[in-house]
């Protein structure tokens, strides 16, 4: 037999030990993959705390009205993008968003200053030109609920991805609440926007959706389940190999004569005895008495 055939030989005979293993601890394999199973969605259900998603999209788009010059701020916009992303994670812009989620309110209408009424004199009569107006404080409105988030922690909140030749860049926000979550990425996009004609003398940003409550994003139940169960299938497969191994227990007589260079000089055959008969000293005495009478 070639090298080659006999370790074509050992992995078959490895393999089907394997098998054999595996049908005879099939219960305890379950066992281990339902409990880190059922362990790992515990966890991952009750005990992770979870992390919600929002995002918002942006366009940078430059208008012209030279048709000839369109393509060419089309494609300025576009490598744009990435300044633009470097910009809206800047401390600046982070700066200002947190100090808008303190006080998410927006100016709707100014403040109007009292004003008295004019009169006009003529031939002794005095009419009245304009009436009097009264001061109207300004309108407020508040846009979401106070949150108290630094810049630092807005910056390890906030990522922005973009697409190859595309105008539109979305921002997304990460936060305990769904709430949360979107007003940070609201509040963020709206800092930007008011923010980016006095960084870069431009204003082509646009906010083309505004984030909805964020949707559940960590941990993802399912997923580490998954994991769970089949980490439980390796961790039993590793035991029963590793005691597989361990075991010195004499399985086949090429092992003997193979591995240890002994000499085969017979086998005992295993027998199995009634379950009724005992054979006691008692026995034999008896039966080689009997023998001796005859």
């Amino acid at each position: 037999m070639s090298a080659e055939q006999q370790n074509n030989e050992e992995v078959t005979i490895d393999l089907r030990r394997l098998f054999i293993l595996i049908k005879k601890h099939i219960i305890s394999i379950l066992i281990w993959m339902i409990g880190l199973g059922l362990i790992a969605y515990g966890v991952s259900e009750y005990v992770l705390v979870p992390k919600y998603t929002a995002s918002t999209q942006l366009l940078v788009n430059r208008k012209t009205a030279d048709a000839n010059q369109a393509y060419a701020n089309q494609q300025a916009d576009i490598n744009a993008v990435t300044t633009y992303k470097d910009i809206i994670t800047s401390n600046v812009i982070l700066k200002g968003a947190s100090k808008y989620l303190a006080n998410p309110v927006t100016l709707v209408k100014k403040a109007t200053p009292a004003k008295k009424a004019v009169y006009k004199t003529n031939d002794g009569t005095r009419t009245l030109v304009k009436k009097a107006v009264k001061a109207k404080p300004a309108v407020y409105k508040r846009e979401s609920k106070s949150y108290s988030v630094s810049a630092n922690e807005l910056a390890s909140a906030v990522s922005v991805t973009t697409t190859t030749s595309s105008q539109v860049f979305t921002l997304s926000a990460t936060a305990e609440t769904p709430a949360k979550a979107q007003a940070i990425a609201n509040a963020v996009a709206k800092e930007f926007k008011e923010q980016i004609p006095k960084i870069m003398d431009v204003n082509n940003v646009t906010i083309v959706a505004e984030a909805a409550k964020g949707t559940k994003s960590y941990p993802n139940v399912k997923k580490i389940t998954l994991v769970g169960v089949l980490a439980g299938l390796v961790i039993s497969l590793l035991i029963i190999i590793i005691k597989d191994l361990l075991d010195t227990t004499v399985r086949e007589d090429s092992f003997m004569t193979n591995e240890l260079g002994l000499t085969n000089l017979g086998e005992i055959a295993h027998i199995t005895m009634p379950k009724d008969w005992t054979f006691t000293a008692k026995t034999a005495e008896k039966r080689g008495s009997s023998r001796r009478r005859v």
